[in-house]
């Protein structure tokens, strides 16, 4: 199987591991739809009774619920025993006009806009409203959040990075240099953005949302070896590719959060012959493949229910024998150079 629950990681050559299971918490923001507290809390208290101990949240993730719902669950368990992560380049404010907020994609999300700053002050105070909304005394990381086309032109990719190479690294460095933090990184959508940034900052680990799943090894011999070549590590955000690896070709699950294009729904009904012809469940592949790359340390699949906070942890040790993959190869459905769990 991929590992145990109870084994820890090192990030880079900081102090600071990780399990190689954790939680992401976009679910708990209400990414498209709502969630109530009652569903959320009980994602986390089912996520913690099966073993996880890390958990990565942000600040854009339901515009500041999901911080408020993580640390709300996690302030009263003991702080060395879990891992936290969440993020930064994006502020908090009240609006000026609450009529006029821009509620997409959290429909019912806290009632705050977002303003994008990746400087010394805006780093600085995203720590601190964070620290604030998790109501805990310490984060283990931060990562710089979604700086790529995803949310930004190109004129605004460069300013952004011309503020966080001037001074936004300088925050992170002082509140890692004074134990504030642990380690910082960034999280990245885009096989662009994890190309430039592996090669360009000097960074803890990267943070890869969609560039490297069972379904893209496109990063391969690009952003992924860099991270290699400096190591970096890399904590893989969406290893069900928003979603299709989850559910299947029949289910209604997205695809880089859109719905899928007739080549992946093909791509992935291969995948689903060769996963009955083995027994093996396409989620606990899509789980397990990214951690036999050398760079990646964890994977953080963000979890909607208990059940499936359940069905990701016994996904993850699940067995898989080694015919699995070596099929998956010979049909060309991943890349043959693309490094594989061993037997498990």
């Amino acid at each position: 199987m991929a590992g145990s629950l109870s084994t820890r990681l090192r990030i880079g050559t900081t102090d600071l591991a990780v399990p190689p299971l954790g939680l992401g918490t976009v679910p708990l923001g209400g990414l498209f739809r709502g969630l109530d507290d009652a569903d959320a809390t009980a994602v986390l208290q089912t996520a913690w009774d099966e073993g996880i101990r890390y958990f990565d949240t942000a600040p854009w993730y339901g515009r500041g619920l999901a911080e408020h719902r993580t640390g709300a669950f996690l302030h009263a368990r003991p702080r060395d025993a879990f891992v936290l992560t969440t993020k930064v380049g994006r502020i908090l404010k009240r609006p000026r006009d609450l009529s006029a907020l821009e509620t997409a994609p959290w429909p019912e999300g806290l009632p705050f806009e977002v303003h994008f700053d990746y400087g010394y002050d805006g780093i600085m105070r995203a720590y601190e409203q964070s620290q604030q909304r998790l109501a805990l005394p310490a984060i283990d990381a931060l990562i710089i959040h979604d700086l790529d086309a995803l949310y930004h032109d190109a004129e605004a990719i460069a300013r952004h990075t011309a503020d966080l190479e001037s001074s936004g690294l300088q925050a992170l460095d002082e509140l890692k240099r004074s134990g504030d933090i642990a380690a910082y990184g960034i999280g990245i959508n885009t096989h662009e953005a994890l190309e430039m940034f592996a090669g360009r900052l000097s960074l803890d680990f990267m943070l890869v949302a969609m560039p490297y799943t069972l379904l893209d090894q496109t990063s391969l011999h690009a952003g992924m070896a860099t991270c290699v070549e400096r190591g970096v590590s890399v904590i893989v955000g969406a290893p069900f590719a928003s979603g299709i690896l989850a559910t299947g070709s029949r289910g209604k699950g997205t695809y880089d959060y859109r719905s899928p294009a007739p080549e992946v729904e093909a791509r992935v009904t291969g995948m689903e012959e060769v996963c009955a012809a083995h027994g093996v469940s396409l989620p606990a592949a899509a789980l397990q493949f990214p951690l036999a790359h050398p760079a990646v340390v964890s994977v953080i699949p963000g979890t909607r229910t208990a059940d499936e906070v359940q069905k990701a942890v016994h996904g993850f040790e699940a067995p898989i024998p080694p015919a699995f993959w070596a099929e998956l190869e010979a049909r060309e459905l991943i890349h043959p150079d693309a490094p594989v769990p061993e037997e498990s």
